[in-house]
């Protein structure tokens, strides 16, 4: 392992800066639909750019357009080297949140949907995303997580991860069976990075850039500091950041624009020098 690369479940060889799909369909989860073409186009530059993680779920769409069905269009027949991670769990209400969730008897019917979705036999990452848009909320998983453990030892699933957990969530899920991944909202629980770290657990944050939430970036106002004195953006200094935190952490920035994929990319090739990381700390 490099400090570019990370060995998913010590077996699946990615990119640390990969790709998220959500904004690909549609800018929200209640925005218009955006046109499929730039979708493809958005997903094949990225992996021409060497993206080789693409972070999607069967709920990212709405009407005509979803990720994953632009994201078979866009591959199928996949790399050997590009690893699709999906999840399961948040069940999309009439205006498109996915504001419920699902039963342990729905899950099987889920992950099936995506196989069908994405074209392909067997899903390289599943997560179990638990609970709401909010923070973790202490409920237990085990009943959930070992529907995926089955359809695992089943063949339909490569991977495990849970999604939105706290640190018992996470440990009742590993009494189970093998998790190779983590993913919370950035500026979650700093335990749980620590920890993922010394499993061997890739630790992925979502809303990275804010998400669309807010104004922009947390901490934009040092995230611009330490851009202006590099000549690049605030978005690609929060990449680079979060890279540095730890060689665990894998980066899912999304977009449904080219330019601003490119954008992100280029954070990879940013370098933070210790002075950068300080102010970046406050």
């Amino acid at each position: 392992m490099t400090t570019k690369t990370f060995s998913l479940g010590g077996e699946l060889t990615i990119n640390r800066l990969g790709f998220g799909a959500m904004r690909l369909a549609r800018g929200t989860f209640t925005g218009p639909a955006r046109a499929p073409e730039t979708g493809v186009a958005v997903l094949r530059r990225a992996v021409e750019l060497g993206v080789t993680h693409i972070d999607t779920a069967g709920f990212y769409g709405r009407d005509t357009v979803w990720a994953n069905e632009l994201i078979r269009r866009a591959f199928a027949p996949y790399r050997d080297d590009l690893v699709i991670a999906t999840k399961v769990g948040p069940l999309p209400g009439r205006d498109g949140v996915p504001s419920g969730q699902a039963t342990a008897d729905q899950l099987r019917g889920l992950v099936e949907a995506d196989l069908r979705s994405l074209g392909v036999d067997r899903l390289d990452l599943v997560y179990l995303r638990v609970g709401g848009m909010a923070g973790p909320g202490n409920e237990s998983i085990g009943e959930r997580f070992a529907v995926l453990a089955e359809l695992r030892a089943e063949g339909l699933i490569r991977n495990l991860g849970v999604s939105n957990v706290d640190a018992v969530q996470l440990a009742e899920a590993r009494r189970i069976a093998p998790v190779a991944a983590v993913q919370n909202r950035h500026g979650g629980d700093s335990g749980l990075l620590a920890e993922s770290e010394k499993a061997g657990i890739a630790y992925v944050p979502y809303f990275p850039l804010g998400g669309g939430i807010g104004n922009g970036p947390p901490d934009a106002e040092r995230l611009g500091k330490v851009a202006a004195r590099l000549g690049a953006t605030t978005a690609q200094v929060a990449i680079a950041a979060l890279l540095a935190k730890s060689p665990s952490v894998l980066a899912i920035p999304g977009t449904g624009s080219l330019e601003h994929l490119e954008e992100n990319l280029a954070a990879d090739e940013l370098h933070l020098s210790d002075e950068d990381l300080a102010d970046l700390r406050g």
